[in-house]
């Protein structure tokens, strides 16, 4: 598979003349890749009703067997346009069907594999999380930051991040806000490919090619039953919010109201805050 130039179907989001979301498929594999570098690929509304029609379509297509998720270089993904954000334009980000970024509450059969050239920074950390298998340069990091910025990583990262890493660090994380390396998240086993800078989407295309080598049913049922095993019901009830109507991902937190994400149960009284 040469990872080529990138064709983007009809449906995809554009911003002018420029492709937004690139869609190409070859050897039964779809690349999805964001194309925003000037904005660190951060996550507006086109880039999130991209993405969601990207993987509509590979999801429909059955010569489509997995996908490759990546951002043009330098920046995977910085996660939320704090611009949108700050506007009061959250809701632009999420999608019904996907939330943020119409990525990281899709329901799909098909594996994707995130190609992480460069920083994956909060809400870029949540599309990873995302992702069933991960290829990273070495000049990836992985951090959700959202509390340097009164926010919380409400779209995956608080209940994810500690599935995938020690739970001590997931906290550290979550708690301090700063970064980890892309070494130390492939000794954790969050980054199964550890790869040169430059070279993780043709990484990434090695890793899928051994996927393809399998048959294509019964790696979908395989990844389902991993899947299905593995997902909590804190999970399950973040996605029924979201089903409510309740926007998932970087929310602003107050001192106004109880959070029930304050504190173990016996323990000190809640800080009060409220989320947006």
């Amino acid at each position: 598979m040469n990872p080529g130039v990138a064709v983007v179907p009809r449906g995809c989001a554009r911003d002018g003349r420029v492709s937004i979301v690139e869609y190409r498929v070859e050897d039964h594999c779809a690349v999805i890749t964001i194309n925003r570098p000037e904005a660190r690929n951060a996550v507006n509304g086109a880039v999130a009703e991209g993405i969601e029609g990207a993987v509509d379509r590979a999801e429909r297509d059955d010569d489509v067997w997995l996908a490759i998720l990546t951002g043009v270089p330098p920046v995977f993904c910085a996660g939320a346009d704090l611009k949108e954000v700050a506007a009061g334009r959250a809701n632009v980000i999420h999608t019904q069907r996907g939330g943020f970024a119409g990525f990281t509450q899709r329901e799909r059969v098909k594996p994707v594999i995130a190609a992480v050239d460069g920083p994956a920074l909060a809400g870029g950390t949540e599309i990873v999380l995302a992702c069933d298998l991960v290829v990273a340069s070495f000049s990836a990091t992985f951090g959700i930051p959202e509390v340097k910025r009164s926010l919380v990583a409400g779209a995956g990262g608080l209940f994810r991040l500690g599935r995938k890493i020690p739970l001590n660090v997931a906290m550290e994380c979550a708690l301090t806000g700063d970064p980890i390396t892309a070494e130390r998240a492939y000794g954790f086993g969050l980054v199964n490919v550890l790869c040169d800078d430059g070279r993780a989407l043709d990484r990434a295309v090695e890793l899928a090619e051994r996927v393809l080598a399998n048959a294509p049913i019964a790696v979908r049922e395989s990844r389902a039953i991993v899947a299905d095993c593995t997902f909590g019901p804190d999970e399950e009830d973040a996605q029924s919010g979201a089903q409510r109507g309740q926007p998932r991902g970087p929310q602003r937190v107050h001192r106004e109201a109880a959070s029930p994400l304050d504190g173990p149960v016996g323990g000190p009284a809640p800080r009060r805050v409220r989320m947006e």
